[in-house]
């Protein structure tokens, strides 16, 4: 599904993010950027060593934070971390706003047009995908209709119900 958001289009797709042709994807990223399991994991293995090396120079950042790194072998030329929250360590909806819109930053500070996001902390760190939905697009969709140089905004959604969700909130939003 693609809707078009003032001169940018947003876009959904199911599928790989570490496959995704965009200026940069986004990692959902652990404070200390070990690239460990899940899409952090994947980027890793697909990428090489060198966006792990990046990271460790950078050291980490804080929940909500971002940072970029090269894409190394990725079809991507950067790698976004953003850090989303873990559920239960509280303010939780601010911290996955403030990763999203973190993210969104810095593509515009490095000149980027487009960029590909997981649905950031709806793995391990437990956050709820509907919650994930309302907050993640409600964060892009406001940037869009700002003054950005963006031109996409993809999610990349790994499976169908993520795909199906993330769906219907476009549709609530963007009829």
């Amino acid at each position: 599904m693609t809707r078009k958001i003032k001169n940018a289009t947003l876009e959904l797709v199911q599928g790989d993010i570490t496959e995704m042709e965009t200026d940069a994807i986004v990692n959902a990223a652990n404070s200390a950027l070990k690239l460990g399991g899940g899409v952090a994991g994947a980027i890793a293995r697909k990428g090489g060593p060198r966006i792990q090396e990046e990271c460790d120079r950078i050291g980490g950042t804080f929940v909500g934070g971002a940072v970029i790194t090269t894409g190394g072998n990725l079809k991507a030329a950067h790698v976004i971390h953003a850090v989303g929250p873990r559920m239960g360590e509280g303010d939780e909806d601010k911290k996955l706003r403030n990763a999203t819109l973190n993210s969104l930053k810095l593509a515009d500070e490095h000149h980027l047009k487009s960029i590909a996001f997981p649905a950031i902390s709806t793995g391990i760190f437990g956050f709820p995908m509907d919650r994930c939905v309302k907050i993640m697009l409600g964060t892009a969709i406001a940037y869009l209709n700002g003054d950005t140089g963006l031109e996409r905004v993809v999610f990349c959604l790994y499976d169908a119900e993520a795909y199906n969700i993330f769906n219907q909130e476009l549709e609530n939003l963007c009829p």
